[in-house]
C-alpha cells in the first residue's frame, strides 16, 4: 500500500493530502533512474579503480602470480640443494681426488669468477617480483657456470686416472725371478766386492742367484728397446722402456725370447738366467733406472712379495758382501 504524503496548510492549519499527476510522477522516476544510474556507475568505476574490488581478470592473474610465486620458491628450495651438493663435490674434488692425481686444486675465485661489473638482469627489474626472479636467475647462472667448471675438472680428472692406471701397470712392482726358482738373493744394490778385481766397488743392481733356464719375467708393462749382446759386461741382456721414465735391465741371460720393439705385459716371460758376459756363476743381475738415473730395485717388489719375504729379501741386500758381476 503506498504511503499518502501531505503538507501543512497555514492558512486553514491542517495536514493537506499531496496529490502529483501521473506526468509528475513519471517525471520523478524517470529523474530517479538517471540519477541512481549516473550514481552507480561512477561507484563502480570508482570501485573498479582502487584496491577495494577486483575484475575477474585481476583475480586470475592474482592466482597465477601466486602460483608463479609458489614455484619459484619450490625451485629455489631445490637450488639449495643442488647448490649444496655441487659444494660437496666441489670440495671432494680439490682435497681428493686432484690431490690424488697430483693435479693442482682450482681456485675458489676462479669457481665463483665472471658475474660482477654490468648489471646484466636489469631487464628483470621493475615488476612487482623482481627481486626473487633476478636472484632465482642469478643463482641459476652461477649454478650453470660451476657445473661447466666442474665438468672440465672431472674431464681432466679422467684423463689423468687413465694415466695413473698406465703408469700403475708400467712401473716395474714385481721380482724378475720367482721366489720358488731362486736359490739365493745373492748381491744387492751399494758398494760391494767385484768378484774380478777384488776391490770395493758400486754395484748398481740386485743379483739373483738361480740356475741356468730358470725363467725370467717383464717386471712391468713396457717396450722393449734392446734386446742383444752389445752391451758391455751384460752378456745377453733385454732393457724395458716401461714410460714415464722408467726403464729396467736384465743381464747375463742365457736365452731371449723376445725383441727389440716387442710390447709386453708385466710377467710375460723374455727369457732365461744364464752366465754369459761379465760373469762368475748363472744368476740375473736386475737394474731399474728412473729419468736417466739407476736407483735401487729394492723399493719396487711390492706386487708380488709377501711383507716377510721383503723383509727377509731387504735383509739380504743390505750385505756387503761379493757380487756375482
Amino acid at each position: 500500500m503506498s504511503k499518502t504524503k501531505y503538507y501543512f496548510d497555514s492558512d486553514n492549519l491542517e495536514f493537506v493530502p499531496i496529490k502529483r499527476t501521473f506526468v509528475e510522477r513519471i517525471y520523478r522516476l524517470s529523474l530517479f533512474l538517471i540519477s541512481s544510474v549516473i550514481i552507480g556507475a561512477f561507484i563502480t568505476v570508482v570501485l573498479l579503480n582502487t584496491d577495494f574490488i577486483d575484475t575477474p581478470k585481476e583475480i586470475v592473474q592474482a592466482r597465477e602470480i601466486d602460483n608463479y610465486e609458489l614455484q619459484l620458491k619450490v625451485l629455489n628450495k631445490k637450488l639449495e640443494q643442488v647448490e649444496s651438493t655441487l659444494a660437496n663435490i666441489e670440495k671432494r674434488d680439490n682435497n681428493l681426488y686432484r690431490v690424488y692425481f697430483e693435479a693442482s686444486p682450482i681456485p675458489e675465485d676462479q669457481r665463483r669468477s665472471g658475474f660482477g661489473g654490468v648489471n646484466r638482469y636489469d631487464y628483470l627489474e621493475g615488476f612487482e617480483s623482481s627481486d626473487v626472479i633476478v636472484n632465482t636467475t642469478e643463482r641459476l647462472d652461477i649454478l650453470t657456470k660451476e657445473l661447466v667448471i666442474q665438468s672440465k675438472s672431472l674431464d681432466e680428472i679422467e684423463l689423468l686416472a687413465k694415466s695413473k692406471e698406465s703408469l700403475l701397470t708400467s712401473i716395474p712392482s714385481i721380482q724378475p725371478v720367482s721366489s720358488s726358482d731362486l736359490k739365493r738373493m745373492a748381491s744387492g744394490y751399494g758398494y760391494r766386492i767385484d768378484p774380478f778385481t777384488k776391490k770395493r766397488t758400486m754395484h748398481w743392481g740386485m743379483d739373483f742367484s738361480a740356475k741356468t733356464g730358470t725363467p725370467i719375467y717383464a717386471t712391468g708393462d713396457g717396450r722393449i728397446s734392446r734386446a742383444d749382446a752389445r752391451a758391455v759386461g751384460f752378456g745377453n741382456h733385454v732393457r724395458i722402456d716401461h714410460g714415464f721414465g722408467y726403464v729396467s735391465i736384465y743381464a747375463h741371460m742365457d736365452k731371449i725370447v723376445v725383441r727389440r720393439g716387442n710390447r709386453v705385459k708385466r710377467g710375460d716371460l723374455i727369457g732365461y738366467v744364464g752366465n754369459t758376459g761379465r760373469s762368475v756363476a748363472p744368476h740375473l743381475h736386475y737394474e731399474i733406472v728412473k729419468d736417466g738415473r739407476k736407483i735401487n730395485p729394492i723399493n719396487f717388489y711390492s706386487g708380488s712379495l709377501s711383507p716377510i719375504e721383503f723383509e727377509e729379501l731387504v735383509n739380504q741386500a743390505s750385505q756387503e758382501n761379493q757380487s756375482l758381476d
